[in-house]
């Protein structure tokens, strides 16, 4: 887990070493930079996690020198794909990061169906002067990038753009879209200007100084390659065993690995099988809590880690934290974040980190995959005319700034619409912005974060079956609740689900008021005040902390703006 940074055509050294200290906490080990004279620039901040030596660390060249790597993530087949390789190439190291570099050198552009892990890397041939660059399917590991000036800029975070000289200038349809209608912006955008992000499971190739971006990855092909016609209990079974396999390979590390847990139903499957395996019970097992009984899981995460007895580190996030805490993540983030929840699981990679665990496991991605939300059953979609309904409230913002909005609008490849939300999900929303936040949160602390439920053949294989194994009798995850119910009591598994949450609604309206209501006047204050309606923005306040608290996202979201500004003033 790393950060890359890198320049191609006309650059100053000086840009990439800015690029390198911006990103610093998300490779803290080892900085290093390669410099092909007047046409590449590559940088490299290493968070050691596989082969701890000084011979894996990067810019990685082969023994040719021909091709340079800067690789963030984690390959983690990389032993099987080795022993493939191992006839083909010298390996030098016992690192994922030289597999990677074997695996193109010997297959070019198909490498990337061959690897299992999330990543997002680039490499320079020095020889034919250009640059390969991809993303892992689903977009774990992030990648932007700018051309400007005919050269090309890309790192890790988007904060090192902008360190290189890339001008901050706001998106402001993303902005207006993300007030309209709670989006974060498509694939391929970012909420500032001339910066792009390269979507999940695309690669791309500058040469010559011309970019070109291709899709590498075909969920709905791999999903129509699943086997059909599998009973309940073969695909339970089949499931299963990928699920251990996936965890497995998440626990190859040459440092302390630990795993995050709440007390839902996910995260119980997610212990079980950590434990199943082999004696893991001395691992450390991470949740936050508040002191609210309102939300707190504490109680239903202790009841489960009875069963297993690992090591519980129980982190508290209080109200008083919230304004320090904000600002620094949203420093990290670049764009704005999911609120307190966010905050809560910040403070988990925080403690692991002081207590030297440098990989969490986390249960992300199941709901997408076994159709786990109310509404992929029900015919609840927001629309701009039930707005006054909905946490997105487009009566503050000025009729010129709400006609730069759009409404996102998602392909729909299935025929079968609960498949279609749960794609939609997977790729645009839902999981997108969940894997930006945490991985912001994880490297903030220099720490790393896996996602075994994000394996793509569990999420292939989870897709292709029948709507009545992930649904039945109004019971959701019902493959996923049968699992479970080998290892826990019903009263764990077949609990309603419980959205993870925190007391925002009520801190933002009560002990963080002042903090909001300073918020919103440094907001009307500033250029972006001609973005809102203000006695309309300054009513719905007054009507928030009046009580009306049903939804809290658009309080939070001018936070999220107000944070932002602060974040350039002090630049």
């Amino acid at each position: 887990m790393c950060g890359i940074a890198g320049i191609i055509g006309s650059y100053k050294e000086a840009q990439l070493e800015n690029m390198l200290k911006s990103q610093y906490h998300r490779g803290p080990d080892v900085t290093a930079k390669y410099f092909d004279s007047g046409f590449c620039a590559l940088g490299h901040n290493r968070l050691a996690i596989i082969d701890l030596s000084t011979e894996s660390n990067q810019p990685f060249k082969d023994d040719s020198e021909r091709y340079v790597l800067v690789f963030n993530g984690e390959i983690y087949n990389y032993i099987e794909l080795k022993a493939v390789l191992s006839n083909q190439y010298n390996f030098k190291t016992e690192s994922d990061t030289e597999v990677l570099l074997a695996a193109f050198i010997i297959y070019g552009k198909s490498c990337l169906e061959k690897l299992n892990g999330m990543f997002a890397f680039a490499i320079w041939d020095n020889q034919e002067k250009k640059l390969f660059a991809a993303r892992d399917r689903f977009g774990v590991k992030p990648f932007y990038y700018s051309v400007f000036k005919d050269s090309f800029y890309f790192s890790s975070e988007i904060k090192a753009l902008h360190a290189a000289g890339i001008q901050k200038v706001s998106n402001e349809k993303v902005w207006a879209s993300y007030f309209a209608f709670g989006s974060y912006g498509m694939p391929d955008e970012t909420f500032w200007s001339d910066i792009t992000q390269l979507p999940g499971g695309h690669f791309l190739e500058f040469e010559n100084k011309k970019t070109t971006i291709r899709k590498w990855y075909f969920f709905e092909e791999e999903v129509a390659k699943q086997p059909k016609d599998l009973t309940f209990e073969e695909a339970k079974k089949q499931y299963v065993a990928l699920l251990k396999d996936s965890i497995n390979l998440r626990f190859r590390a040459d440092v302390k690995v630990g795993f995050n847990v709440s007390g839902g139903l996910d995260s119980s499957v997610l212990l079980a099988l950590v434990n199943v395996q082999e004696d893991n019970s001395k691992i450390n097992a991470y949740t936050f809590y508040t002191n609210d009984s309102d939300y707190d899981e504490l109680p239903w995460v202790e009841k489960m880690i009875a069963e297993t007895q690992n090591p519980l580190k129980k982190v508290l996030l209080q109200s008083d934290e919230i304004p320090g805490l904000t600002q620094k993540i949203q420093w990290q983030q670049d764009e704005p974040f999911g609120g307190v929840p966010t905050l809560a699981y910040a403070k988990i990679f925080e403690q692991a980190r002081k207590d030297q665990v440098l990989v969490l496991l986390d249960g992300q991605g199941m709901d997408e995959q076994w159709a786990g939300y109310d509404y992929y059953t029900q015919n609840n979609e927001a629309t701009i005319q039930g707005v006054q309904d909905s946490p997105f409230k487009i009566n503050i913002l000025a009729d010129s700034f709400l006609e730069k909005a759009e409404k996102p609008l998602y392909p729909k490849p299935f025929e079968v619409e609960v498949l279609n939300k749960q794609y939609r999900d997977l790729f645009y929303t839902k999981i997108p912005r969940a894997l930006r936040f945490n991985d912001r949160v994880s490297m903030a602390y220099s720490t790393e974060l896996r996602e075994p439920f994000l394996d793509y053949r569990l999420v292939e294989f989870a897709f292709s079956l029948p709507l009545d194994y992930k649904i039945k009798d109004g019971v959701s995850k019902f493959i996923l609740r049968e699992i479970a119910s080998e290892y826990f009591a019903n009263d764990l598994v077949f609990a309603p689900k419980r959205a993870l949450q925190t007391p925002q609604r009520e801190w933002l309206a009560t002990d963080l008021k002042e903090w909001v209501s300073q918020s919103v006047k440094e907001i009307e204050n500033a250029v972006q005040a001609v973005w809102f309606n203000k006695e309309a923005l300054q009513k719905e306040v007054k009507s928030y902390f009046e009580g009306n608290i049903q939804s809290s996202f658009h309080i939070w979201q001018y936070i999220s703006l107000y944070e932002m500004l602060k974040v350039s003033s002090n630049k």
